[in-house]
């Protein structure tokens, strides 16, 4: 594990290859929301408060009421909206999946714990398709290690700070 850039095919690519070139959106683009105020409302209830979907609801229904003299709409009808349009977002989309699952051992004698014979669904994304999302955001350019490494303090202590320090050896 070396860290040297290659194809998406694997091939090691000479060490002056530029990177790809990014495209970006404009400026004024907030799709998939019309405008910057849903952008930065969305952002606020999910991202910064992490807000519950009642008391989306709940700000949706204050902020409407608020805007009806002036015969106008607050960014999103309730949380249902706001779920619409964050799933809307296409930038490093990785789609949920689901799959069900159950426990397939041998069950006990008599009367077995409920989760045993339950069945339980399951909702993720596609960690190859994050993974490559998150190689491909420049926010992150420059920010983590591609590859294990080892840090040493001047005791020649090895220092263990994250994931990918550690003892190289056992990754070679």
């Amino acid at each position: 594990m070396t860290g040297r850039p290659c194809s998406a095919s694997g091939e090691y690519l000479p060490g002056d290859t530029p990177s790809p070139p990014r495209t970006g959106a404009a400026a004024d683009d907030w799709s998939p929301f019309n405008n910057r105020v849903e952008f930065e409302a969305a952002e606020f209830m999910y991202t910064r408060e992490q807000m519950s979907q009642g008391n989306i609801n709940t700000l949706m229904d204050l902020w409407a009421a608020s805007l009806l003299a002036h015969r106008d709409q607050p960014p999103f009808a309730n949380a249902t909206d706001v779920c619409y349009v964050l799933d809307e977002i296409k930038l490093g989309d990785a789609p949920w999946q689901s799959f069900s699952t159950k426990y397939t051992g041998i069950l006990p004698e008599g009367d077995p714990p409920s989760w045993m014979t339950a069945e339980y669904q399951i909702w993720c994304r596609n960690p190859l398709t994050a993974v490559q999302n998150m190689l491909s955001n420049p926010d992150f350019d420059g920010e983590f290690d591609y590859c294990p490494y080892q840090e040493h303090t001047r005791n020649n202590d090895c220092r263990y700070s994250d994931f990918m320090s550690g003892n190289i050896r056992e990754f070679t």
